[in-house]
């Protein structure tokens, strides 16, 4: 009974969000045209604040990781936290009424739970079961949500308000919130966040000019093309 009175509350919360970033972000959408960063100042303390963060701590065992671990030990562990993320994966497919990818991805989440050893090898890829992409903040931009502006978060990074306000369901999802190990819970998150800065290295090669208006632009270019699930608009499509 509390476990169904539970997701209950959480069908709640999350439709109450929905409302909420409909309010806070519809009347945006004319300002946000003529200026996808009106929090630029801030923004870029922030930026800076992170990178002597990154710089300091997060960059330097992201290496030391990479160097020490073996490459099929990575592997599992990136599987392992991919896995966990299908769940939310799931939730969301549902969310945008996407039934053939949410039948996709739960027999992904099935089949490396089971075959792939709690998710430690991909065996669903192999299958021709390829992972999608969706979060809350896609659902809410598949629903008309708009972006809202562009925001740094300390310590996480690249957003905007609409996926601000999609972090919420999302970490409530995500299987390590509910584990009651604290230990294990912060050992997981940590994970999570050295194989995600494992995985932006290879690119730090690519970044050029001004770092933060390249990493900015890159970011929102990256979101509207995961809500547009790879449909963007050209417009040389006129001619």
């Amino acid at each position: 009974m509390s476990t169904a009175i539970s997701i209950h509350k959480f069908s709640s919360y999350c439709a109450a969000l929905v409302g909420l970033a409909a309010c806070l972000l519809v009347p945006q959408i004319k300002a946000q045209a003529a200026d996808v960063d009106p929090f630029i100042t801030v923004n870029r303390s922030l930026y800076d604040l992170n990178e002597a963060f990154d710089d300091l701590i997060v960059q330097p065992i992201a290496r030391g990781y990479d160097i020490v671990i073996p490459g099929f030990g990575k592997r599992g562990v990136s599987n392992f936290l991919n896995n966990l993320d299908d769940v939310n994966v799931v939730f969301n497919d549902l969310l945008q009424l996407k039934i053939k990818n949410a039948l996709q991805d739960s027999s992904r989440l099935l089949i490396n739970s089971t075959l792939g050893i709690g998710g430690i090898v991909d065996v669903a890829s192999d299958f021709g079961l390829y992972k999608n992409d969706e979060d809350f903040g896609q659902t809410l931009g598949y629903w008309g949500v708009p972006s809202g502006p562009y925001v740094v978060i300390p310590f996480l990074g690249n957003s905007t308000v609409r996926d601000v306000i999609g972090f919420i369901p999302d970490y409530l999802m995500n299987p390590i919130f509910w584990l009651q190990d604290e230990g294990e819970r912060y050992t997981l998150y940590a994970m999570h966040t050295i194989d995600t800065r494992l995985y932006y290295l290879a690119a730090e090669s690519m970044v050029s000019g001004d770092q933060y208006t390249f990493v900015r632009d890159a970011f929102l270019q990256r979101r509207e093309y995961l809500v547009a699930d790879g449909v963007v608009y050209d417009e040389w499509d006129d001619f």
